[in-house]
């Protein structure tokens, strides 16, 4: 059933193998994704749908060096290369839409205010351009400043589909600022955007209708990872975590997007099956984040009715043919997580497809 067709939106997909948003930093300090991204992308084009590394739809809002954006006319024209040559192939690309919020540094978005829900860092270092530096305190967004970043979602939604994208994935997950509006942990304000779950998931909910809105439910989709815990985005209360969320699927679900896209390491538990039925659509389903996903797994979820897609993430890294290893149990490449996130073709275009013995 993992390489059976399935409906995602107005796409049809050729197996339930979705490319997770891995960043990989190899779009230079102007953000300008160029061939080798082209080629990275292309070569993975049998996936049943690529969805892009983060992509941010701000200067302020970059997170690491190296990282694509979707807003100059040439970060545009560099994607629409990428688009081009995957559809060349008959693939599917989503862009992941990713404002950092308070995960980056001055020294990394070009000198712009770092901004997040409440005025708290996180623990510990980012990379810089400068080098590892401690997390800034980060500005805390007045209720009058949101529209200007839901409209910058609103932007590079647009820029997407322009740029020749089958759709966008709106990142509420991992610590970044649509998640930050999540986590009581990121999020302490006093205002209609904190406090209260419901309060707390105001501002996800309205960017994604002005996204839905702008380009059309069929083309979004949204990618969360309850209990999660990482980028000091820690959700440590198992009721909170299951009001806020609950609360969020439940406002969502009418827009009728074209998937639900879950990171939680436990694919199984009530929370994330209840996530499921309360959405009532397309569910993607990530269990590892820094942990390989293995055929037998991806094979299980699906034929055990956990999600309707798995969502693979260093596999895909590995493999550029990872459908076809998979369909026919063929041996399979072992990622190197020493250049992930390096510089040029190693570890990045040079994963070889598999080649017969005869």
């Amino acid at each position: 059933m993992l390489f059976s067709p399935m409906t995602l939106g107005q796409l049809e997909l050729p197996n339930r193998l979705v490319m997770a948003p891995l960043t990989r930093i190899r779009s230079g300090k102007e953000g300008i994704p160029g061939p080798l991204v082209v080629e990275y992308y292309r070569q993975r084009a049998s996936l049943g749908l690529i969805v892009s590394e983060g992509i941010y739809p701000s200067p302020a809002s970059r997170g690491v060096p190296g990282q694509p954006g979707l807003v100059t006319a040439e970060q545009i024209e560099g994607w629409a290369a990428v688009t081009a040559a995957v559809h060349a192939e008959e693939g599917r690309i989503f862009a992941q839409i990713m404002h950092a919020g308070r995960v980056t540094h001055e020294a990394t978005n070009g000198g712009h205010e770092v901004v997040a829900p409440s005025a708290i860092a996180i623990e510990g270092e980012t990379r810089t351009y400068e080098g590892k530096q401690a997390y800034p305190v980060p500005h805390a967004l007045t209720a009058d400043e949101l529209p200007g970043i839901r409209e910058e979602f609103v932007r590079t939604a647009r820029n997407a589909i322009d740029a020749g994208f089958d759709g966008v994935e709106l990142h509420s997950a991992n610590g970044y600022l649509l998640h930050e509006f999540l986590t009581p942990a990121a999020n302490q304000r006093d205002d209609n955007y904190g406090g209260t779950p419901e309060n707390r998931a105001r501002f996800v909910i309205e960017v994604t209708q002005a996204v839905v809105d702008a380009i059309g439910a069929d083309r979004v989709g949204i990618r969360i990872s309850p209990e999660h815990n990482v980028q000091g985005a820690l959700e440590l209360d198992a009721a909170d975590v299951r009001d806020t969320y609950g609360y969020l699927v439940d406002a969502l679900a009418p827009l009728k997007l074209a998937y639900l896209s879950v990171l939680h390491k436990d694919p199984a538990s009530e929370l994330v099956q209840d996530l499921r039925s309360r959405f009532n659509g397309t569910f993607l389903l990530n269990t590892g984040f820094g942990v390989v996903t293995t055929r037998e797994e991806a094979t299980s979820l699906i034929s055990d009715d956990l999600a309707d897609a798995v969502v693979v993430g260093r596999p895909a890294i590995a493999n550029p043919d990872l459908v076809r290893r998979w369909r026919e149990g063929l041996p399979v490449n072992e990622a190197d997580p020493a250049t992930f996130y390096s510089d040029g073709a190693e570890g990045y275009t040079d994963y070889p497809a598999y080649q017969s013995s005869n």
